[in-house]
């Protein structure tokens, strides 16, 4: 595709693609002035010289993804990742929007701290962004001061934190609970059900524990039991309730697919690597695929993929958490868990569509538009008129493998190293520039503030 450059591209037109929204796709044409869609037709004719038209040949057009949890490591972790590189990646990867967590250095438990990672973003993220307060056992006062209309939402680790992020008040929780309308996002596994299962295999073990035992550690019933236990007090209080990275068949039977996603008040996601990884992979990734929650059994991921196509889960994210390669070789006990997905989640999940496990319009749907609905993103998540210009081309039939010269990371590694892909990303518009095509990043214009239509909240 040649592509003409201009110091200005505010008129854009994109011709035959094949555009993917709301369950539909449909050959067509898109018009973009400035950050904005202004038209959508099966057949647009440019009105003007100055109109850059990109000739898309039948690739699929998609709305820019949402992905509501990474961590990009800044402030503080910028030896593993910076929101500059990380964002880079995620737009490499289809993903023009991301929600990050607060359990960075230090971590964003005041509203002084959360607006000092809103300006970091602001001078340096490739994608657009927002950032979740973190909730700790005593800040309840600073939480409840956190502006639903920009902020994404509130971030609880109810298990599996860093230092004093660990919300282990029963009364304190719910409190939180009770309190705030917005959304709350919870980290599920109970850190009493770990400590006890990590103690026996340190008798048996040592520091140097197999990673073989990471889901016998971080097990289905550390899940569950905090799981269950986050929902049960949610549908006490009435709280707004989303949890994060459910990585077991069990949990699945908590949520319902009764009702609308835009309609309920308990939502789930589910990661890229649970959907990938099952406990095989550990003997030829090693604690590469160490990941809170852990990677369980192909049953659990059965039991996940089912959900996610069922609509018992809504949102498929990427957890994002990179960790620098020696950290990563440590022993089980030293390794971190977390690993870089941004740049490989949507090709991974275009891979499934390969396989005939997942349609371009779930995927579109887990990806997109349900992280708009359940974070009531404005004007994002959709090709619509009037929504902000945030694209994807993508050729499903374009081969490559992840090699280490091709990895964005500032950590330099991917748990899909030597994965060959057949989908590409080709271009990525964010707020309707083109930010990325081909390989080559045009870096312009940054990432905007993500705001939300909220009101009582």
């Amino acid at each position: 595709t040649k592509i003409k450059e201009k110091v200005n591209m505010s008129l854009i037109l994109i011709k035959n693609a094949k555009i993917v929204n709301e369950g539909e796709i449909v050959e067509g044409d898109v018009l973009i002035d400035g950050e904005y869609i202004v038209d959508i037709d099966t057949s647009i004719s440019s009105k003007s010289a100055d109109t850059t038209i990109i000739d898309a040949e039948g690739k699929y057009l998609i709305p820019g993804a949402i992905d509501d949890q990474v961590h990009f490591r800044e402030p503080g972790l910028t030896h593993k990742a910076t929101i500059k590189s990380e964002s880079k990646a995620a737009i490499a990867g289809g993903i023009t929007s991301f929600i990050e967590m607060p359990n960075t250095v230090p971590q964003a438990t005041s509203q002084v701290l959360l607006e000092k990672k809103f300006e970091i973003a602001a001078k340096s993220s490739y994608a657009n962004y927002s950032f979740m307060f973190g909730g700790t056992n005593d800040n309840l006062e600073e939480l409840l001061k956190t502006d639903p209309t920009n902020v994404a939402g509130i971030k609880l680790f109810l298990g599996s934190s860093t230092g004093d992020m660990l919300v282990d008040n029963e009364k304190v929780l719910e409190k939180i609970f009770s309190s705030t309308k917005m959304l709350i996002a919870v980290h599920c596994e109970d850190e009493a059900t770990i400590k006890k299962n990590l103690d026996t295999y340190l008798k048996e073990y040592g520091e140097d524990i197999p990673i073989e035992l990471h889901p016998k550690i971080r097990s289905e019933e550390a899940c569950y039991l905090s799981s269950s236990k986050a929902i049960a007090l949610a549908k006490k209080t009435g709280a707004r309730l989303h949890v994060f990275h459910v990585s077991t068949a069990k949990e699945t039977e908590l949520f319902s697919n009764k009702i609308p996603v835009e309609q309920k008040q308990i939502t789930a996601e589910v990661c890229v690597h649970h959907l990938w990884f099952d406990e095989s992979d550990y003997k030829s990734k090693g604690t590469f695929i160490k990941w809170n929650p852990a990677v369980k059994s192909e049953k659990d991921k059965e039991g996940l993929w089912k959900a996610l196509l069922n609509d018992k889960i809504d949102v498929i994210a990427t957890d994002h958490a990179p960790h620098t390669k020696e950290e990563k070789q440590q022993v089980y006990t030293k390794a971190p868990s977390g690993g870089p997905l941004v740049q490989h989640a949507l090709p991974a999940l275009l891979q499934a569509h390969h396989q005939g496990k997942i349609s371009i319009e779930k995927i579109v749907e887990k990806i997109c538009h349900n992280p708009a609905k359940i974070f009531k993103i404005e004007k994002r998540g959709f090709i619509k008129i009037g929504y902000y210009a945030d694209l994807v081309l993508v050729d499903i039939s374009s081969p490559w493998t992840v090699t280490k010269e091709n990895i964005l990371y500032k950590c330099g590694w991917s748990p899909f190293e030597g994965t060959t892909f057949y989908s590409k990303i080709t271009h990525t518009f964010v707020n309707g520039h083109l930010a990325y095509h081909n390989g080559v990043f045009h870096n312009t214009i940054k990432g905007k503030r993500l705001l939300f239509n909220r009101t009582n909240e």
